[in-house]
């Protein structure tokens, strides 16, 4: 079993987009996945077609005694959903009077991470509480960068906290790979970003990029994934190979 947060602090970077895809392609599969909505914005649960949930990660999170299980719901087969919702914003707050308040989430994963083969969380774009509750049962980061001239504005401090993290609560955590999202082959920009990112992190920077695609914005309106909703579209084939490259490399 592996658990992968994805994360990077800027919004807009395709995080939640990716976590949706990663998780479907591993399903198409066979692999059994978990995802988990960490991020009180919630675009990852509704992007997946689920609406005003009853029970949210935010019930199990704030039970102090951790006998609220963590909700899931089965999307298919092969992938589950652990769904979040706007109660979310508040839980910086609750959590900063309790005990091991950054490992929470990894004691409720210790009942259910064994039934899966990967666990992928989508992390809020915040460095707070709730993304350090997703790092520390996380073995890997998977990190997306735009391609835009501001990709790795700040990347060195993103670097800076995961091995904080990584020092503090989570020996085993890596970088285990970080992608080019957004990506236009026709600009000169998206080659010199691919250029500067690659003498910053080197065989970290996956070959697979993901293309602008109009299809990966219209999928989440529709509650699917790119390999539901346009399965021949150039989304769901560079996630498709992505995948596979996490599979080699992750």
């Amino acid at each position: 079993m592996k658990t992968i947060a994805i994360l990077n602090h800027k919004g807009g970077t395709g995080k939640t987009t990716s976590t949706s895809n990663i998780g479907a392609g591993l399903a198409r599969l066979k692999k059994k996945t978990l995802l988990i909505d960490i991020d009180p914005q919630a675009n990852l649960t509704e992007g997946l077609g689920i609406r005003d949930t009853d029970v949210s990660i935010y019930n199990a999170i704030r039970d102090d005694r951790y006998k609220t299980p963590l909700p899931i719901i089965e999307l298919s087969e092969y992938l589950h959903l652990v769904p979040s919702s706007l109660d979310l914003l508040g839980a910086e707050l609750e959590l900063v009077s309790r005990s091991k308040r950054e490992s929470i989430l990894e004691k409720l994963l210790e009942d259910v991470k064994w039934d899966y083969d990967y666990v992928i969380i989508d992390c809020p774009p915040a460095m707070g509480l709730l993304t350090l509750n997703a790092l520390v049962p996380s073995d890997s980061v998977l990190v997306p960068l735009e391609a835009e001239f501001y990709a790795y504005k700040g990347i060195d401090r993103l670097i800076s906290i995961i091995e904080n993290v990584q020092f503090n609560f989570n020996p085993k955590l890596y970088i285990g790979g970080v992608f080019i999202t957004k990506c236009n082959s026709q600009r000169v920009l998206t080659e010199n970003i691919k250029t500067s990112v690659k003498k910053h992190f080197g065989d970290k920077l996956f070959d697979t990029s993901i293309r602008v695609n109009v299809a990966l914005a219209e999928a989440p309106v529709t509650g699917k994934d790119i390999f539901q909703y346009a399965p021949n579209s150039n989304g769901a084939i560079d996630y498709s190979n992505l995948v596979d490259e996490i599979l080699m490399k992750v």
